[in-house]
């Protein structure tokens, strides 16, 4: 697996795991959580929305190189 293959591979599942403990966490805050948990839900989902920002800037800078 070429670097640019294992990197996206890697920035994906940090998407999904920052929007799923994002989800879980908040879920976790309307539950009856208290604020830490709402706090750490938010910083979650802003923490995936910056790797979908990163991800777009290196699958642009990225594009010549091969991926296998």
């Amino acid at each position: 697996m070429s670097l640019k293959a294992f990197h996206i591979v890697f920035v994906l599942s940090t998407i999904l795991l920052c929007f799923g403990f994002g989800a879980w966490a908040i879920h976790d805050r309307l539950q009856g959580g208290g604020v830490v948990e709402f706090v750490l839900g938010l910083l979650a989902l802003a923490g995936g929305l910056a790797m979908m920002v990163y991800f777009k800037a290196v699958l642009k800078k990225l594009r010549d190189i091969s991926t296998f």
